[in-house]
């Protein structure tokens, strides 16, 4: 398939960092993807590009348990910059927490589009991308 996404992983597990990528690349997805492992990281490349929308990602990976800027800081940070991006960009929060609180707080954040807990699988990943090009929700 190899879509033109700009994919986004956004968490400090190299492990974790590694094993989406890896698996992005091996089901084709798409080859275009970038990865911070912080929040900040993250929001400092989206300033930076705000007005590239062919460089701002279409959907972002997001943990939430991160140092320097954590999953739901970024979110405060990125509701505030949201009118100024030229892009609609699909926001997963990937966690592996399956604490209740983390949940219903992510829920509660319209600009997320659905709480995943780790590990993504290969089917997750395949549906998310193909549903994304599909009901063109980029």
């Amino acid at each position: 398939m190899n879509s033109s996404l700009n994919v986004c992983i956004v968490d400090d597990d190299d492990i974790y960092q590694f094993t989406i990528v890896k698996t992005l690349k091996a089901l084709e997805l798409t080859d275009r993807i970038m990865v911070f492992s912080d929040g900040e990281e993250a929001l400092e490349f989206m300033l930076d590009n705000i007005n590239e929308d062919d460089e701002l990602p279409d959907v972002i990976f997001l943990d939430i348990d991160m140092p320097v800027m954590d999953g739901f800081q970024f979110m405060e940070e990125y509701v505030k910059i949201k009118s100024n991006i030229g892009k609609k960009i699909t926001i997963y929060m990937v966690s592996s927490s399956v604490d209740p609180a983390d949940i219903e707080r992510a829920k509660k954040i319209s600009e997320i589009t659905d709480y995943i807990v780790k590990p993504i699988t290969h089917d997750q990943l395949k549906s998310i991308i193909q549903e994304l090009e599909s009901n063109g929700g980029l």
